[in-house]
């Protein structure tokens, strides 16, 4: 090959992969979105900025991306960062989720702002992962699956648990504030609002 064609070739992967200044650019557009991923995932501010931190040294590292792939991937770094931190797992079905709750789980309880939020973050972690992962950020059954190291069946597990418990936060709040919408599942309501 000669050199004007190894020129052309690395012309055009510069072209078609993302590059450090493609990903800069990506993290800098999409910084409030990415941290709330991370923060919905991780329930803390300081893991929270870590993950994106080393999401962002992860995706500059020199990957080989597609450049139309790249936000995809700096979502799933986040993603991927998030567990490495975390290591959510699955509940087992005999244990009850209030022996569970750790002491970041009742602080989480007790955050003010937006209520799907706080709702959210008031869920186990593997449910919570299992939830944004799936609901949020449309990830199949099988990547959550690998990704969380757990069964397929783990999945369904955590996401029919995490659906419910949003679903009971969502009817809860909801009885108090306004009155259920005829012909309208709870469900539907609550998806629809994510």
């Amino acid at each position: 090959m000669t050199e004007r064609a190894r020129i052309r070739v690395r012309q055009d992967e510069a072209s078609v992969y993302a590059s450090r200044a493609d990903f800069h650019t990506i993290f800098n557009e999409d910084l409030k979105e990415l941290y709330q991923l991370s923060f919905l995932l991780t329930r803390d501010p300081a893991k929270a900025q870590r993950c994106l931190v080393v999401g962002l040294e992860d995706c500059v590292k020199g990957n080989r991306v597609f450049r139309e792939w790249a936000r995809s991937w700096a979502k799933r770094v986040i993603v991927q960062n998030a567990i490495r931190e975390m290591k959510p797992r699955p509940i087992q079905s005999n244990s009850p989720l209030g022996a569970m709750l750790s002491d970041e789980d009742q602080h989480a309880r007790g955050l003010g702002g937006h209520f799907e939020i706080d709702a959210v973050l008031q869920l186990s972690d593997f449910d919570r992962f299992v939830f944004v992962m799936s609901a949020l950020e449309h990830y199949s059954e099988h990547e959550c699956a690998l990704l969380l190291g757990c069964s397929a069946r783990d999945i369904r597990v955590g996401r029919t648990r995490a659906l419910r418990e949003l679903a009971d936060s969502h009817h809860m709040e909801r009885s108090d504030s306004q009155p259920v919408v005829p012909g309208k599942s709870e469900m539907t309501i609550l998806c629809n609002r994510c």
